[in-house]
């Protein structure tokens, strides 16, 4: 296969002067699903096939190595690979940050994870955890650099201070616009790391063209990074749909389009658009809403008819720089509390091992949105005012970590 795109895997695989560094040091893996060559091979399978690589570990991040957990905050445990008789460790398992014995195994960790671009996406939160860990036990990373398939727009509060988790790995907004390797570089110089990482770039990627902004559409296939990730359009609007996690709202888990509409059973969705247009009709530019039905299957409201709005986002009226998923999600919340002031939208309950603080809080890293929404008397005039220069300042920051135009 030719192709003129070429993923950090795809270079380190076809240039033996990029691996030539690596020669005789012991070599682990991070990666899931999503980390496959342009030809389709699993990076595991693809690196265990080069004969002057050493593989004597692998990692999986949240859902696992190669894929095994369909629903949210399920766990994986540890196993031992059959056909290469290396230690595959869970990083969302027993354990968030790899120990010191998880460490021992390897010289240089290799880092090949497919993000979705979105500050909450925990993949990114584990990339900090190694950068960490690898700074402290004297170990390199190298990161396989991907696309960031939502591209270079910036969008969402920034996390507060205090407000780290797992699903707020630092003060970055919710839409951050950079790809693994680029935030890399950036966690080292906010943590002030002494490690020794490199990026292994893309070739060729062009984030601000057309059709894909960010991901090479038409070009390479996508794989699922997790499971509710199933394409191209849930990765577009998932800097918005994310938030209907810690809401009572169904975010279309236990359907074929999740994180791409959202709803419920009491709701009327016709009414909640319409309010929404009236509210702040510019928050929905670039994409096409439309009222759906559907019945969940699992988790939120399984076996119940929802009645709620999808988020279209594949086609020509598709705007990438005008489309804002992050405020249209805040808007739909905020229609809904207009039109029934007491539903019960903030969904209470132990979020990524958090008991204390509400999920729609820590996933937005603060309690900002939430109070914007409940607070009947704020305009969208005043969320744009504090979220514009947080994405301002993001612009500004994320700059000397760019390594593609």
């Amino acid at each position: 296969m030719t192709t003129s795109l070429q993923f950090g895997i795809d270079r380190l695989i076809a240039e033996p002067a990029l691996r030539r560094p690596l020669a005789g040091r012991r070599i682990a893996l991070l990666a899931h699903p999503a980390s496959v060559t342009a030809d389709l091979t699993h990076t595991l399978d693809a690196l265990a096939a080069l004969p002057d690589l050493k593989l004597t570990a692998a990692f999986g991040p949240q859902h696992g190595l190669r894929g095994d957990k369909q629903d949210n905050m399920v766990e994986s445990p540890d196993f031992l690979d059959p056909q290469l008789g290396i230690p595959i460790f869970s990083l969302y398992g027993e354990v968030r940050r790899p120990t010191a014995a998880m460490m021992d195994t390897f010289d240089v960790l290799l880092v090949d994870l497919q993000d979705l671009g979105c500050r909450i996406y925990t993949f990114i939160t584990t990339l900090r955890y190694v950068l960490e860990a690898a700074a402290q036990h004297g170990k390199s990373v190298w990161v396989l650099d991907r696309p960031n398939p939502a591209g270079r727009p910036v969008e969402g509060l920034t996390l507060r201070p205090s407000w780290e988790s797992f699903v707020g790995a630092g003060p970055m907004p919710m839409r951050h616009g950079l790809t693994m390797g680029e935030l890399a570089r950036w966690f080292i110089a906010t943590l002030k790391l002494e490690v020794d990482c490199q990026v292994i770039t893309m070739q060729g990627w062009q984030p601000e063209a057309a059709p894909g902004y960010g991901w090479p559409l038409g070009e390479r296939t996508w794989i699922n990074p997790s499971p509710n990730a199933p394409n191209l359009w849930m990765a577009r609007a998932y800097a918005g749909t994310v938030m209907l996690e810690g809401t009572s709202l169904s975010e279309g888990r236990g359907t074929t389009r999740p994180l791409e509409l959202f709803g419920a059973p009491d709701i009327d969705a016709s009414a909640v658009l319409a309010d929404m247009r009236a509210f702040a009709p510019h928050w929905l530019a670039g994409c096409q809403l439309r009222e759906c039905w559907f019945e969940p299957t699992f988790h939120k409201h399984a076996g119940k008819l929802c009645n709620g709005l999808q988020i279209h986002v594949e086609d020509s009226r598709y705007d990438h720089a005008a489309f804002r998923p992050w405020r249209l999600q805040a808007l739909a919340f905020k229609a809904i509390r207009r039109l029934y002031p007491d539903y019960p939208l903030w969904r209470d309950f132990a979020y990524e091992y958090e008991h204390e603080r509400l999920a729609i809080d820590l996933i937005n890293g603060s309690p900002l949105l939430r109070e914007w929404v409940d607070n009947p008397a704020t305009t969208p005039e005043q969320l744009d005012a504090i979220t514009g220069a947080d994405e301002s300042s993001w612009i500004e920051a994320r700059a000397p970590f760019l390594l593609y135009a």
